[in-house]
């Protein structure tokens, strides 16, 4: 059974910083992407950065130049540095792994979300 665990949300002020961490566990094969969401009250879920197995990137224009997502130096670890927040950033970030698994040639996998409030 793969799990995914995130932490690093919290309470923030505009203008700070806040580096969320997601660790995929379990009988994995191989990685093809990880990647970051968020879900604002209200709003639909939206993708906010993408890295590949093979470590290219992509983001969301409303993240660009502020959040950088990379890959951590354990297994199947991904971090996103989020820097210059926004009151607009506040939401509830989940991480996403789609992987080969020992029961699944391609399985979805979803963590159970943090939240980040960016607040004054």
């Amino acid at each position: 059974q793969v799990q995914l665990v995130e932490s690093g949300g919290g309470l923030v002020q505009p203008g700070g910083s806040l580096r969320l961490s997601c660790a995929a566990s379990g009988n994995i094969f191989s990685v093809y992407y990880m990647a970051w969401y968020r879900q604002a009250p209200g709003k639909q879920r939206e993708l906010v950065a993408t890295i590949t197995g093979g470590g290219t990137t992509t983001y969301a224009d409303s993240v660009k130049g502020r959040f950088t997502i990379s890959k951590g130096n354990a297994k199947n670890t991904v971090y996103l540095q989020m820097n210059s927040l926004k009151p607009e950033d506040t939401a509830v970030y989940y991480c996403n792994a789609v992987l080969r698994d020992f029961t699944r040639p391609r399985g979805d996998y979803w963590g159970q979300g943090t939240q980040v409030t960016v607040s004054s």
